[in-house]
C-alpha cells in the first residue's frame, strides 16, 4: 500500500482535494485535523494532558475544548504552539498508523494522509510520495476566514506560524496548485494517479 502524504498551509485546500481524490478516483484519506478533534475530545487522554499544561481556561463551560481560546494562547506564543504539537502529535500519529493499517488490511493500494504538519509531527518518513497544496495567499485568508469564523488578523497570525509554500513546494515530490477551478485540481490529480 502506497502512502500518500498531503500538506500544505492553512486554507490552501487540502480537503477539497482529498474529497476529489475519493470522487474521480476511489482513494480515501485520513484527516489528521478530524483525528486531532476526536482526541481532545472530553474525557480524552489528550484533553486531560493539554488541560494539564494550558489549565482549565481552554475549556468551556461543558468541559469541552474552546478551540478558540487555545488557539488565542498558542498563536501568541511559539514555545506554547511548539509545547500543543508535541502533545498533540504523539496521539494523533499513533491513530494515523492505526487508521492506515486497518485500510491496508481492507485492501486500500493508496491511502492520503492529510496532515497540516505532516513535517512537524515527523509522519512524513512513514509516506511513500508527498504532495503540497499551494494557493494564494488571498486565497488562503478568505478560506480560513469563513472557515473558522474568525478575523483577518487571526488568520493572517495563524498562517504567520506556518512554513512558507516555498518550504512545502521544496520538501514534496509533487505540488498541486489550487487557484480554486474545481476542473484544473481534477486535471492535476489524473497526471499525478497516472504517475503514481
Amino acid at each position: 500500500m502506497k502512502i500518500i502524504g498531503l500538506t500544505g498551509r492553512s486554507g490552501s485546500g487540502k480537503g477539497e482535494v482529498c474529497k476529489i481524490f475519493a470522487a474521480n478516483h476511489g482513494v480515501q484519506s485520513i484527516d489528521t485535523d478530524k483525528i486531532a478533534r476526536e482526541l481532545m475530545g472530553k474525557g480524552g487522554v489528550c484533553l486531560a494532558e493539554l488541560v494539564e499544561q494550558f489549565s482549565g481556561m481552554i475549556l468551556d463551560e461543558c468541559g469541552e475544548l474552546d478551540r478558540k481560546k487555545l488557539a488565542d494562547i498558542v498563536f501568541e506564543d511559539k514555545a506554547k504552539l511548539a509545547l500543543l504539537n508535541k502533545i498533540t502529535h504523539r496521539y494523533i500519529i499513533e491513530e494515523c498508523a492505526n487508521r492506515a493499517e486497518a485500510m491496508r488490511e481492507a485492501g486500500a493500494g493508496i491511502i492520503i494522509v492529510d496532515a497540516p504538519l505532516l513535517f512537524e509531527s515527523g509522519f512524513d518518513v512513514e509516506c511513500d510520495i508527498i504532495i503540497s497544496v499551494i494557493a494564494e495567499e488571498n486565497a488562503r485568508l478568505e478560506r480560513i476566514i469563513k472557515r473558522d469564523a474568525i478575523s483577518l488578523a487571526q488568520a493572517a497570525r495563524r498562517l504567520e506560524n506556518q512554513q512558507s509554500d516555498d518550504f512545502f513546494a521544496g520538501n514534496s515530490n509533487l505540488v498541486i496548485y489550487n487557484n480554486g477551478l474545481i476542473k484544473d485540481i481534477e486535471r492535476q490529480l489524473a497526471d499525478i494517479i497516472s504517475k503514481i
